[in-house]
This record gives C-alpha cells, structure tokens and sequence, in this order.
C-alpha cells in the first residue's frame, strides 16, 4: 500500500456529504442540472454583501508596500483588533487584540485549538448529530472523538455528557446554530455546561476546555439569539469563519478566539499562534483578512434563507414528514420513515432528489436537506418528495 492505512481507512469512511456531491454531478450530467434537486452540499448560493465588493476593489486598487507580504503568525494586529471590538460586544465580554489568531477558516481555528491542546490519548467530547469533519481533527492530533446523544428536539443533554467526562476528557465540542439540525443551544444549557464542567475540571485536576465552532451564528430565525460562550464559561474558546454570514466560504477567512477569563490564555495564544505556523498554514489569507477587517458585523439578507425554510418546512409537512423546524442555519434534519436512513436516500434519488445520510452526522434515522439554494429547487423537488414519502407508508 502506498497510503497511510489510516488515510486509507479514512478514505473508505470519507464524509457522505461530498460522495452525494459527486453523485449530484453524476446525475446532472445523465439528466440535465434543472432535473436534479440538489440539497447535499452547504454551499450558501447567495451573493456576499454589497459593501464586500465595495471592499475588495477600495483594498485591490490601494497601492502600499508589504501587503502581499508575511505578518505574524496570528494574523494583522489591526484586524484582530477588530475582530476583538466587534466580539466584545457579541460576547459581552473584554476581548482583546492578543486573544484573537485570524484563521484558514473554522476548520483552520479548530485545528490550531486542537494542537495546542491535545495530547495522545485525550478525548474531545461532541453531541451528536455533528459535522463530520470533527472527527478527523481530532485524530489530526492525536486525540480522538467521544460523541454523546442529545435530546429528542436535539437539544444539549447534560446528563450525557456528564456521563461521558473521564479523566481522559480535555474539551467539549459544541457547534450551535448546529450542523446538521439547525438547533440553537439556550443560554440556560450552556450554563449548566458551564458549571458542569467547572466542577468536573477540579475533580480530576485539569481544565476541561469549551470549544464553540460558530460558522452559522448570525443565521438565525423568528427572533432567536445565539448565547455567548464566554459568558457560560471561562474556559471556552470559538472558532468561526466568514463562509456563511458573508457567502464566501471558497475565501477560507476566519478567526479563533480565546476567553480573556481563561486561566492559562497566553500560553494558549502563543500555542496556537505555533500551530497556525507548524501545521502549515503559517497564516490566514492576507488580502481577506484586509477585507474582513472592515466588514465587522456584516451579512447576507437572511430573510431569504428564511423563506426558503418556510418553502421547505411547510412542503414537506403536507408530505407527511416529521422534523424538528430549525431556529438556525440552512439545514433541515428530518426523520426517515425508515430506520435504514441509507435506502431512504436511494429512494430519494430515484426521484432525483439528493439528500445526506443523518447516520453520517451521528444521527441515523434522518436526513439532512440543505435549503440554500433557489426556490425553484424546493418547489419542484416537492412531487418527489411526497412520492418517496409514499413509498414507505
């Protein structure tokens, strides 16, 4: 063998979001894209902000020496200071410029958390549904992923997560607005997550760290908040990006940020700023981290994806399917009328129809459905839908 075996292992458990990606291509090309329905890939359709092509061209047509040059590891002090203004108010807390690392992305922050962090053997633990990916950054770096079940309406379940916590334990993952149910986690859960973790990081003598991967934050629905992370616990650090607010997720911007209340935040500040470095990605995109600088605050119309959920949700419940109507992001997790989500799927595609397995989310018995994408998408993939529905009852 010419790979790695746990590449190859990889590989044969690769992520069913881009095997349906590669399908849908299939399928278009036998019968014609307009035909295909595709909700596999989150792949936010619309166009960034106004002033985000105002800002790209102000930044491209300013001419000044070193732009296009090395900075330090963690990114431009100017933008971090203003990723660390616009974050102290959304997390009401004193953020500063030194707590903030500008990223390739969430991935590249959650990467760089997790190498300062883990040690051979740790365990990250992460409810589930969850975004797939996790799991490999977590082996990434010798640790490895312990996921728990959340509750019906797949909200956090405390109690399972206290049961999961070991000596071995060295962070909570959370993902809210989440990946793949759209759940939002209420600030009364994240505190009693907190406090859990509080007390479980002084019985075994070491802090437990709260990792919060926020890519889908400021898309939210009727009126619903997203709590702030640090307000819940001292020990939390966020990795988000820019991909989702701002429509551009090809641009690979983001940041990762520290609490200012953690215990041992400048070790963790120069460990991570390492790990950007050593990991390869010596730092986040010049030019985009110039734009986003200026771009604090900013995002799509949201109230077209929430049309689009309106479009979906009401489509699919005169079809007769059960789900859980999301306050985030732009996923849909319904219940397959079969326990086998997989055959459920094939019969979708049957119908043309491209929608990702919940079992590889960590939730089988759903399937995730991607609303980003043009109304016309979901209103003419509605008689397939209620067709496959039939066929399972």
């Amino acid at each position: 063998m010419t790979i790695a075996r746990h590449i190859q292992d990889f590989l044969e458990k690769s992520s069913w979001i881009r095997k349906m990606f590669e399908e849908g291509a299939r399928l278009k090309a036998m019968h014609g894209s307009s035909n295909v329905f595709d909700f596999s890939l989150g792949n936010p359709y619309m166009q960034p902000p106004k002033r985000f092509h105002e800002r790209l061209k102000e930044l491209a047509e300013a001419e000044a020496n070193g732009v296009h040059a090395y900075m330090p590891n963690p990114g431009y002090p100017s933008t971090r200071q203003a990723v660390a203004d616009y974050l102290s108010k959304e997390q009401a807390a004193e953020v500063q410029a030194g707590d903030v690392l500008m990223t390739c992305g969430a991935a590249g922050g959650l990467n760089i958390i997790l190498k300062a962090i883990l040690d051979p053997g740790d365990e990250v633990i992460v409810p589930a549904p969850y975004f797939v990916e996790y799991g490999f950054y977590a082996n990434n770096h010798g640790g490895s992923l312990k996921t728990v079940a959340t509750n019906e309406d797949f909200t956090l379940d405390i109690s399972a997560i206290e049961a999961a916590i070991t000596e071995k334990t060295k962070a909570v993952l959370i993902n809210s607005p989440n990946n793949p149910t759209g759940q939002v986690y209420s600030k009364e859960r994240l505190e009693a997550l907190g406090a859990l973790l509080t007390e479980k990081s002084k019985a075994f003598g070491q802090t437990i760290y709260l990792l919060s991967d926020e890519p889908y934050r400021k898309i939210v629905y009727d009126g619903v908040t997203v709590p702030s992370i640090f307000s819940a616990y001292p020990e939390s650090l966020i990795a988000t990006s820019y991909s989702k607010d701002l429509s551009i997720p090809g641009e690979r911007i983001g940041f990762a940020a520290i609490n200012p209340k953690a215990g041992e935040k400048e070790s963790l500040a120069s460990a991570m700023a390492l790990a950007n470095r050593i990991l390869g990605f010596v730092n986040a995109p010049a030019f985009m981290q110039r734009v986003v600088e200026g771009l604090q605050g900013e995002s799509v119309d949201i109230t077209d994806y929430a049309r689009k959920r309106e479009l979906l949700c009401n489509g699919l419940k005169d079809c007769g399917y059960d789900f859980v109507k999301p306050p985030g992001t732009f996923y849909l997790f319904p219940k397959s009328p079969v326990s086998d989500d997989v055959q459920f799927v094939q019969a979708l595609q049957e119908e043309l129809i491209l929608a990702v397995p919940g079992s590889g989310f960590g939730g089988p018995g759903h399937i995730r459905l991607a609303f980003c994408v043009e109304d016309k998408t979901i209103t003419d993939a509605m008689p397939g839908f209620e067709r496959a529905m039939k066929k399972f009852k």
